[in-house]
């Protein structure tokens, strides 16, 4: 009995023996520059050590070691057991570096894993976005084929905005009436979009003006708006053989202040009594107060603006309303300039593509086809 007990002490290893061995190293460690990245970045990978998810279980966790060829390796970072792979990106393109991996089981380190030398880059192209890149090659060739279209006289039909088609009528209404057009441009500086493209709609609505002899109120908000507005009209009644006919005074600054500007223009729609009123630009929360003073005024009102919290108030205090890309298609529907409507006339038809892609990736997926959705997804 005594022997069996003593055979069966010696059959059991020591603990600090145990403890003090250092774990399987990871195998296969490979450093490579991280893909479709703009440089700066690195991939570490291995394969796990042995004793991670087998042998004794011990691995805790992977340390990451760095060096440039020749130098001291540091520690960059730490990975938990079970993982494969490490980011460095804190390199520096151009430079050479070696990577050590090393297995922890929280008492000691295994035996080193190093890499072979790798450099990190900036890539030219990103290749998980090649279906951005053929979205854009597709728009850019309608977009090229209908200008071309244009230019060689060829009718693009544009759908009829109300809006814009009531611009000759509301002018003429005002003329009739012997009374002023007002143009409220928004109340955004010339960095806003909405405001460029409110500049075109008052060149068509200045020079119908200037056709009819009939005054223009533009109050602006800002005065480089006031300054662009100026010169826009100026030309416009050039342009109709009006220029004696322009006035300088009648586009105005008056503050930069919201609700400020508001009153103002609203102290001027009182006093003037305009027949016609356009509202072309950026607004917020002045936009129901305007259109309802105008409204008092008993003026044609036609509005556009691409800020949907503000068409509600507009589609409902005035005559007419250009709602949303409405506003940015005005310039190519009033001028007829055929790089403007070879533009509208090639994003519509990409539109339309990329919604029957959209409606077909829906109708491959409901039917499961899912492999062909990510094949067309990844590219």
């Amino acid at each position: 009995m005594a022997t069996a007990v003593v055979s069966s002490t010696l059959s059991v290893p020591n603990r600090d023996s145990v403890a003090s061995e250092p774990p399987v190293p990871p195998r296969e460690v490979v450093a490579r520059d991280k893909p479709n990245d703009s440089g700066g970045s690195i991939l570490v990978s291995w394969e796990r050590s042995a004793d991670d998810g087998g042998g004794r279980e011990s691995v805790t966790e992977y340390r990451i070691f760095r060096s440039t060829p020749g130098g001291t390796f540091e520690s960059i970072g730490s990975a938990r057991k079970g993982v494969e792979e490490f980011a460095d990106v804190q390199t520096i393109d151009g430079t050479e570096y070696l990577y050590v991996v090393r297995a922890f089981d929280g008492v000691s380190l295994s035996p080193p894993s190093t890499s072979e030398v790798v450099v990190s880059s900036a890539q030219w192209f990103h290749t998980g976005r090649t279906n951005i890149l053929v979205g854009g090659v597709v728009l850019s060739f309608f977009v090229l084929w209908f200008i071309r279209k244009a230019k060689r006289g060829e009718e693009l039909y544009i759908r009829p905005i109300a809006g814009l088609e009531a611009v000759d009528e509301a002018v003429g209404r005002a003329t009739e009436m012997g009374r002023p057009i007002m143009y409220i441009p928004g109340i955004m500086d010339m960095d806003n979009i909405q405001t460029i493209a409110s500049m075109v709609i008052l060149g068509r609505v200045a020079r119908k003006a200037a056709e009819y002899e009939t005054p223009l109120l533009v109050p602006t908000s800002r005065s480089i708006v006031m300054s662009a507005a100026q010169e826009t009209v100026k030309e416009a009644y050039l342009d109709a053989g009006r220029p004696d006919a322009y006035d300088s005074d009648k586009i105005m600054y008056l503050t930069d202040d919201q609700f400020g500007y508001a009153a103002g223009v609203d102290g001027l729609m009182l006093r003037e009594k305009p027949a016609t009123i356009f509202y072309m630009g950026c607004f917020y929360a002045e936009s129901l107060i305007l259109a309802e003073t105008g409204h008092s005024t008993g003026a044609i009102q036609i509005a556009g603006t691409a800020m949907p919290s503000q068409l509600p108030f507009f589609v409902t205090a005035c005559d007419y309303t250009l709602i949303g890309e409405e506003l940015f298609a005005a310039s190519a529907y009033l001028s007829k300039e055929p790089l403007l409507l070879g533009s509208l006339k090639g994003q519509d038809w990409g539109k339309a593509i990329f919604i029957a892609l959209l409606v077909g990736g829906i109708v491959l997926v409901s039917l499961g086809f899912t492999r062909i959705i990510e094949w067309l997804a990844t590219g």
